[in-house]
């Protein structure tokens, strides 16, 4: 539903994001982090933070299932997106500077990307000093295991800056879609790879449950990252990286709903939508942007689920 005449009884969710915290405590800071320029795919994903926020407009702040709204119930602060970041290190001190300061001033850290490139800056920003000690859950076809500095060695480089593997968890793992020598890796260095076959088997919310508790284990916190090429492409056509046979929407959005209701997780990442690729009907930037949504409710809701 598109709304092309006010309505004050169909509060706009993008309304409520561009309000702000009013004189509320900040419960939800929105970063935008436009990064594009390193990937291993030609991508638009520098177009996606606006294109989600404007996304935001078709949807309402209620959550009908459970009965909230976020209107009433979550003080967001959007801190609008950092300028340059693929700038080589002064692009990368202002996505860590930024999101340092949108997590000391909230409750949770959303970072809307842009590429996966930006998982590295936003969480060293969001941890700093204790990243040692913090746990990474990806919802990710990929293990982003490899040299260089690209979209797809996020997790090569925060392993690099003190991140244990023991306390990273990959989830949503695709067949066809990662290389034997990362694969070795990634289970050498002791990550936890729970495979897309398994999470069709297990269920979800059973998957997240391990994950937390192995990436909690270190007491200093959790970081998720929501790569949505984990997605099946008929649902996620605007990313470059996605493969038949991924996730559902539906999956997705409860990642997203159950990683903002643990306690544990200080910031999410959303990553990985070009939204200059998407099918005509927009459905991966809605999808991103019914994740957004999914982060408030689970956010309004912890301690109560």
């Amino acid at each position: 539903m598109v709304l092309t005449q006010p309505d004050r009884r169909w509060p706009r969710a993008s309304d409520w994001l561009a309000a702000g915290p009013g004189e509320r405590p900040v419960d939800l800071a929105v970063l935008g982090v436009p990064a594009f320029a390193t990937s291993l795919s030609q991508t638009g994903a520098h177009a996606t933070p606006a294109a989600v926020r404007r996304a935001l407009g078709r949807f309402s702040t209620w959550c009908a299932s459970r009965r909230i709204d976020l209107a009433e119930m979550i003080a967001p602060w959007d801190r609008g997106d950092v300028a340059d970041p693929d700038i080589p290190v002064e692009g990368e001190w202002r996505v860590r500077t930024a999101a340092e300061t949108a997590a000391a001033k909230s409750r949770l850290l959303l970072a809307i990307g842009g590429d996966n490139s930006l998982s590295y800056p936003v969480m060293a920003g969001a941890f700093g000093a204790t990243l040692s000690s913090a746990g990474l859950v990806t919802l990710d076809a990929h293990h982003d295991l490899r040299d260089g500095r690209s979209n797809a060695t996020p997790v090569r480089d925060l392993i690099e800056a003190g991140l244990k593997g023991e306390h990273i968890v990959q989830v949503g793992i695709a067949d066809w879609a990662n290389s034997r020598s990362y694969a070795t890796e990634a289970h050498a260095r002791g990550v936890t790879v729970i495979g897309r076959g398994e999470v069709a088997a297990r269920g979800i919310d059973d998957c997240l449950r391990e994950a937390f508790e192995v990436a909690g284990a270190g007491g200093g916190g959790i970081y998720v990252d929501l790569d949505l090429d984990v997605c099946d492409r008929s649902v996620a056509p605007g990313c470059p990286g996605a493969l038949p046979g991924g996730l559902s929407a539906a999956e997705l959005m409860q990642a997203a709903f159950r990683a903002a209701n643990d306690e544990r997780v200080r910031a999410i990442d959303i990553a990985e939508v070009d939204s200059t690729r998407d099918a005509a009907d927009e459905r991966t930037v809605l999808l991103a942007a019914m994740c957004v949504l999914e982060v408030g409710a689970g956010l309004a809701l912890r301690g109560a689920e």
